[in-house]
């Protein structure tokens, strides 16, 4: 496929498009291709009851409902497209819903709101923080350094240490434990944060 396609609701991604012209108000977009099925659900029946509308930008075909708001937005394959394609919609007052921070960080920019799928709000006061962190830990990743992290969300910054030495390994160690430098050799065998 090459560009894009708006695709109205009840399609399965495949299909001419009715639904070029722009909604009144504000939107709802969803970068759709991580969201989690059940914040799907509850972003159709939202639609359904308010008539807001709501865009699933994918860059894949998506199956949705029957419902005259809700309008799905099929991209090219490729890196950031559909965060791009939604950057590039998205107007003042939009509400974005996307676990990705640095297309957060875009929409805040141009004066939309931005929340993750489990609600949490992305504010201009807090997305700078999130971004260095993002890259601090991107960073740490690449470098295969073990950072704390919190057990209970999984980011960074917890009380016990991440490296099989605490007994909680970090994603980056499950399953190789050279990675850690921490670590002593073959912990994972004798430990009981072992890989499952």
């Amino acid at each position: 496929m090459n560009g894009r396609q708006d695709l109205p609701a009840g399609s399965s991604g495949v299909g001419p498009s009715n639904t070029d012209a722009q909604s009144f108000g504000p939107s709802i977009w969803v970068d759709a291709d991580a969201c989690q099925k059940v914040i799907k659900v509850i972003l159709f029946r939202a639609a359904e009851r308010t008539g807001v509308a709501v865009i699933l930008v994918a860059n894949q075909p998506l199956t949705v409902p029957r419902i005259a708001s809700l309008r799905v937005l099929q991209v090219s394959q490729g890196f950031d497209v559909a965060d791009n394609e939604i950057v590039r919609r998205v107007t003042a007052g939009d509400l974005v819903i996307t676990a990705d921070i640095p297309l957060a960080a875009e929409v805040i920019a141009k004066g939309g709101n931005a929340v993750n799928p489990r609600g949490e709000r992305y504010s201009p006061d807090t997305i700078l923080g999130l971004l260095n962190l993002r890259d601090f830990t991107d960073t740490a990743r690449a470098a295969q350094v073990c950072l704390p992290i919190n057990p209970a969300t999984g980011d960074p910054g917890g009380h016990r240490s991440s490296c099989p030495r605490s007994r909680i390994t970090a994603p980056h160690c499950a399953g190789r434990p050279s990675a850690c430098s921490q670590a002593p050799k073959n912990s994972w065998r004798t430990s009981s944060s072992r890989p499952r």
